[in-house]
């Protein structure tokens, strides 16, 4: 995969670079490829972009109460500071979701650098309060993580995970009445155990009469429904657009069937402009205007964000790839840069070229709108 990566990146450098080349003005010099120290190099420093060493790629964006807590429960390896955010954190956004999987994430993190020690925070956690929906509802996202990261698909263990995590879900769901956050893990629950479709489809129902609009319940039932998984694309893209059908004035909702797209594009365009594409530009355009109406603080909004500044690079529309790196550079962990085994290097990629096209296209520093 990392091999594919490279590849995919030296095609995008080819493909991006080659078009500006021939698109110069009239009367100006060519661009030409040089080292990034050379004086007339598009740096993203000059944006005030941060530097690659020092993305963060444990968020998509933001959050110091989750960020804080968590220096002190990595630090003391104690729980309670843990429990007081997650009891504190409003059960119908999309927030609580965020910082279940971000601690999980951490517990996982933990086990794998330091197998048999790391995460026995948690452990205690679970064993010391017992009936805490917060303890319950990170140790089945644990679970999912756990057999995600460290077993193959549809092997023994990776079943026998799912398995447990399924019923810590039930006891999570008994613990918080009426918190969607344990129907939405279990919805991965489901995707690796391959429920058949009428068991998810009750699964789904218990989620939207929780929270019908939550942005991540949809992308994690999206999953369920793409060609790789227990759907197609036909389902995936009925699913999405019906989702982004129904929902409301300034829900980011409307950016699904560009995740939808996502999920399923080929290894290699054979569309010429394939980004440029009738089905990708509706896409694009709908994410757009979901990001031009959402809510300044909505949690989702730097998801939608990331996956857009993927298709605009590539549709090389490059003035708006730059606008949406003024809104989230700083934080990297999300799709598509979290599927690398560096996401900060992935991303550093796409900024570089954004840099490069909107420079090669007169932008600068003073033109870029913040």
């Amino acid at each position: 995969m990392e091999i594919l990566w490279i590849l995919l990146a030296l095609c995008m450098l080819t493909a991006a670079l080659g078009p500006m080349l021939r698109r110069r003005r009239a009367g100006r010099e060519g661009v030409h490829l040089v080292s990034p120290d050379a004086p007339d190099a598009a740096d993203p420093a000059h944006y005030g972009f941060v530097r690659q060493e020092l993305l963060d790629v444990r968020l998509p964006g933001p959050d110091r109460d989750l960020l804080d807590v968590w220096e002190v429960v990595q630090r003391t390896q104690d729980w309670r500071a843990a429990s007081q955010l997650l009891a504190g954190t409003p059960k119908e956004g999309e927030v609580r979701l965020q910082r279940v999987q971000a601690f999980a994430g951490a517990a996982s993190l933990e086990l794998a650098q330091q197998p048999g020690v790391g995460g026995a925070w948690l452990r205690k956690w679970r064993a010391e309060s017992p009936k805490d929906a917060g303890a319950a509802q990170v140790h089945a996202e644990f679970l999912v993580q756990q057999a995600w990261r460290s077993s193959a698909a549809h092997a023994d263990d990776f079943r026998m995970i799912l398995e447990e995590a399924r019923t810590v879900c039930a006891e999570a769901a008994l613990l918080a009445p009426g918190d969607p956050v344990p129907y939405i893990t279990e919805l991965a629950v489901a995707r690796g155990l391959a429920y058949p479709q009428a068991e998810f489809e009750q699964l789904w129902a218990k989620v939207i009469d929780r929270a019908p609009e939550h942005m991540g319940a949809h992308l994690a039932a999206l999953h369920y429904w793409c060609e790789k998984w227990h759907g197609s694309r036909e389902l995936a893209d009925e699913f999405a657009h019906a989702s982004a059908a129904r929902a409301p004035k300034g829900s980011l909702l409307a950016a699904l069937p560009l995740f939808a797209v996502y999920e399923h594009l080929p290894d290699i365009a054979l569309v010429r402009d394939f980004y440029g594409s009738a089905v990708v530009r509706r896409a694009m355009e709908g994410a757009l205007h979901a990001v031009h109406t959402a809510r300044p603080d909505d949690p989702m909004l730097a998801h939608v964000r990331h996956l857009l500044i993927l298709f605009l690079v590539r549709g090389e529309r490059w003035a708006e790839a730059m606008d949406q790196l003024v809104h989230v550079d700083g934080h990297v962990g999300a799709l598509p840069w979290t599927l690398n085994d560096d996401p900060a290097a992935e991303y550093a990629v796409y900024r570089a070229l954004a840099v490069a096209g909107y420079e090669a296209n007169g932008g600068s520093p003073a033109t870029l709108p913040h």
